[in-house]
């Protein structure tokens, strides 16, 4: 069975915290349906949802959660890449029998100079264990943080052996050389998603997909707006405002700046608990991003509120 492969704008949807540091279900929910109205998609489980600080019971409690609670799945890439192979096939496993569109799949990332052969032995045990035709692999490349790369040799020979099976990549390197050589190699509907809207034009003009992107947590409507009318006239325009509201959240560390934003916008606090060992921004830290997001009128319209 074919699956459609996704594009667009998807958000890696920060988690909320009860003060039992135990994942909060229901305002996850809500988060998420705000974040579908607004036009994007949701990658949950990924870097700046704190994905590798919630175990593999959690992570599926919470897409159980998610369904139950009436959670478009087609619209659904969840992180499912963990250090060891079994906890990634479980959770892969989970996310295709809910029907999810796809996964997002880190490699293996404890482990350092590991092999091609070593990593496509990895992604080849996942799909043969999984055993799953709607099973639709989105590759996770994040070397800066995850200190483990994906080269496009390897993902050649993924591709080839699992056409069917290897959909695309998010590419959160950095570095557009990279994206762009993917771009450039002849592969089926092979989907390239760049990390940062901040490359969201470069990558729409060169034939990629989109972008899942931090930010899509706090400004999804207008990403997703560039993504739609990339063509447009100011579209480069549009390009610069959303790189400069980043460089301004930037500015503080990414995970605590986003929740600190949509604890302020939706009047509720709780949005600001971080799981150690993230630390929340400090009120000096909170006072400095807020001030100079007000300065640019910045709003979360329609945003779930206390």
């Amino acid at each position: 069975m074919r699956v459609k492969r996704m594009s667009g704008v998807l958000c890696p949807v920060i988690t909320p915290f009860r003060e039992d540091l135990s994942p909060d279900a229901a305002l996850l929910g809500a988060q998420c349906r705000w974040l579908l109205a607004q036009g994007v998609g949701l990658a949950v489980f990924g870097t700046n949802s704190e994905a590798n600080s919630l175990s593999v019971d959690e992570k599926t409690t919470l897409l159980h959660a998610l369904v139950e609670q009436g959670i478009d799945v087609r619209r659904m890439m969840p992180g499912t890449g963990c250090c060891a192979l079994s906890d990634t096939v479980a959770l892969t496993r989970t996310a295709v029998t809910l029907d999810c569109a796809g996964v997002l799949m880190l490699p293996p990332f404890y482990y350092k100079t590991v092999s091609d052969e070593g990593l496509f032995a990895y992604f080849s045990e996942v799909i043969q264990r999984v055993a799953d035709s709607r099973l639709s692999i989105y590759l996770y490349h994040i070397p800066p943080v995850a200190q483990v790369g994906l080269s496009p040799e390897l993902i050649e020979r993924l591709v080839k052996t699992y056409p069917d099976t290897i959909a695309g990549i998010k590419d959160s390197s950095g570095d557009w050389s990279y994206a762009q050589a993917l771009l450039n190699r002849e592969w089926d509907n092979f989907r390239v998603f760049v990390g940062s809207e901040t490359l969201l034009l470069q990558n729409m003009r060169a034939g990629g997909a989109g972008c899942i992107s931090a930010m899509a947590n706090v400004n999804p409507a207008a990403i997703n707006a560039l993504f739609e009318l990339w063509q447009a006239k100011d579209a480069a325009d549009a390009q610069q405002s959303l790189t400069d509201l980043r460089a301004i959240v930037q500015r503080q560390p990414m995970i605590p700046a986003l929740k600190s934003i949509v604890a302020q916008f939706s009047n509720r606090p709780e949005w600001r608990r971080v799981r150690p060992p993230l630390a929340e921004l400090n009120a000096a830290q909170r006072e400095s991003l807020l001030d100079a997001l007000q300065q640019t009128g910045f709003d979360m319209p329609g945003l779930p509120a206390a």
